[in-house]
């Protein structure tokens, strides 16, 4: 091969290997570009999910300050706090005891009654039933809290037993149904969960606050160690 064939050749490799260095260069460009854009996204959905973690957790308007469900004369000089579980037995025991003293009082308003749900009894169930329950009491609480009670005392009736799946979202439904409460709004509310949060939340505030049992029952702040009818009432006076 002649001086000038081998010069065209060389001249040849070089331009195909600048070609390559080029388009490798834009290769590796255009992948760091799809890289820095995909660390955009994750950055901004990881930014995202931490917002909605931190947003306050949808509240119900029929509720206290506390979460409490006020069964009774809203402005009542005497009221009579129960913090309870659905999944608890000593809370349905409480219920069976005490719940329709608690009603006559209400009646003759003499009282009212700040039912607090909470759920710490999850683990006791296979589809934490404590917040599905807790949920759906706030779910009927803002459907019709006047038919609360009804069925309030109905889900004690047919409360689960511990360490199994609890009822199901259809049975909470019917239960509402049982006690005539009628709401477009309700299947839904109970089966999204939609006041979950809040639930935690709530739970979380009565453990800061002291309470780690339930039923925990309190008369104008003080708690009642006896809570049975006559226990109640001799705290009632007392408050008056």
């Amino acid at each position: 091969m002649s001086n000038e064939s081998k010069k065209k050749a060389q001249a040849a490799t070089a331009a195909m290997q600048g070609k390559d260095k080029k388009r490798r260069t834009l290769i590796q460009i255009g992948i760091a570009v799809v890289l820095v854009a995909l660390i955009a996204v994750i950055g901004f959905s990881i930014a995202s999910k931490n917002s909605d973690s931190d947003a306050p957790a949808a509240a119900p308007s029929s509720t206290q300050d506390n979460g409490a469900i006020r069964i009774g004369d809203p402005n009542a000089a005497v009221v009579v706090s129960v913090v309870e579980d659905f999944q608890c037995p000593a809370c349905k025991q409480f219920e069976s005891i005490s719940g329709d003293t608690l009603a006559e009082l209400v009646a003759d308003n003499t009282i009212a009654v700040d039912y607090r749900p909470i759920a710490i009894l999850d683990r006791m169930s296979s589809t934490n039933y404590s917040t599905r329950a807790a949920n759906a009491s706030l779910c009927v609480a803002e459907a019709d809290v006047s038919a609360w009670p009804v069925w309030h005392k109905a889900m004690f009736d047919q409360q689960p037993t511990e360490g199994g799946a609890g009822l199901s979202d259809d049975e909470l439904l019917a239960i509402t149904q049982q006690a005539g409460i009628e709401s477009p709004e309700l299947s839904s509310c109970i089966s999204d969960g939609t006041y979950s949060d809040y639930v935690t939340s709530q739970t979380k505030a009565a453990l800061d606050e002291g309470i780690s049992s339930t039923p925990t029952v309190s008369v104008n702040g003080t708690v009642v160690s006896n809570p049975t009818p006559d226990g109640l009432r001799a705290a009632i006076t007392a408050a008056q």
